[in-house]
């Protein structure tokens, strides 16, 4: 598959930036709409028992910081900080030379490449990791899980949108004793994936708000419209 700067960015923020799903083009959204809805996995007692841990762990993160090591398919690594304040709001700051500051609002993603100069906006609600930064995280509402897998010190749950709003899937990874977020994978519907692990991720207090603003910094044109 051919990747191209937008497919690149929207990934980028899916997975690092965790929170813009990948191809928001109308091809992708009627991709979207001729798939059939994704197919709940039927889960053991034990496999629900996972889940319960992990949507009590994420209902009760409220603030948190951490680093992250992002590796896309191609093998590149890049890494930052995380400021995550629930609900809705998500800060990821890229270490330099990668150029990148993704912010979600509440409402919105943004997104600013000072290497390229770019600022992009994409809803909240349209992405993976939306059910991440929900007020009220229901793993069994509005969300399809579609495994549930143990791993050699933890557990995965793979989740895709009920709705099919976001296109995609998400892989959570959790640690066990006691249950804690270590990071994820975002797969768009061509296959591209993206992983996220998480570093010294814990929870903190008082973080500034304004982690959660980014408007475009980009200086004015003359003449442009306000």
């Amino acid at each position: 598959m051919t990747e191209t700067p937008t497919t690149r960015r929207a990934l980028i923020a899916a997975a690092g930036a965790s929170l813009a799903a990948a191809s928001f083009g109308g091809s992708a959204l009627a991709q979207s709409a001729s798939r059939g809805a994704p197919k709940a996995a039927v889960l053991t007692p034990e496999q629900k028992a996972l889940v319960e841990k992990a949507t009590s762990y994420i209902q009760g993160l409220s603030s948190a910081k951490g680093r992250f090591i992002q590796t896309d398919q191609r093998g590149t690594v890049t890494q930052g900080t995380l400021y995550l304040q629930r609900p809705g709001k998500a800060r990821f700051a890229y270490d330099g030379p990668s150029g990148l500051l993704v912010v979600s609002n509440g409402n919105n993603v943004n997104i600013f490449d000072s290497r390229l100069k770019t600022f992009e906006s994409y809803p909240l609600s349209r992405t993976p990791l939306a059910l991440l930064l929900a007020r009220e995280v229901r793993l069994d509402r509005g969300v399809v899980v579609t495994d549930v897998r143990r791993l050699a010190d933890g557990f995965t749950i793979v989740a895709q949108d009920a709705r099919r709003q976001t296109l995609g899937r998400i892989s959570l990874d959790f640690s066990d004793g006691p249950v804690s977020l270590i990071g994820w994978t975002v797969s768009d519907v061509k296959g591209s994936q993206i992983r996220v692990r998480l570093v010294d991720f814990e929870k903190t207090a008082g973080l500034d708000p304004k982690l959660f603003v980014l408007t475009d910094p980009r200086p004015r044109r003359a003449g442009a419209k306000s």
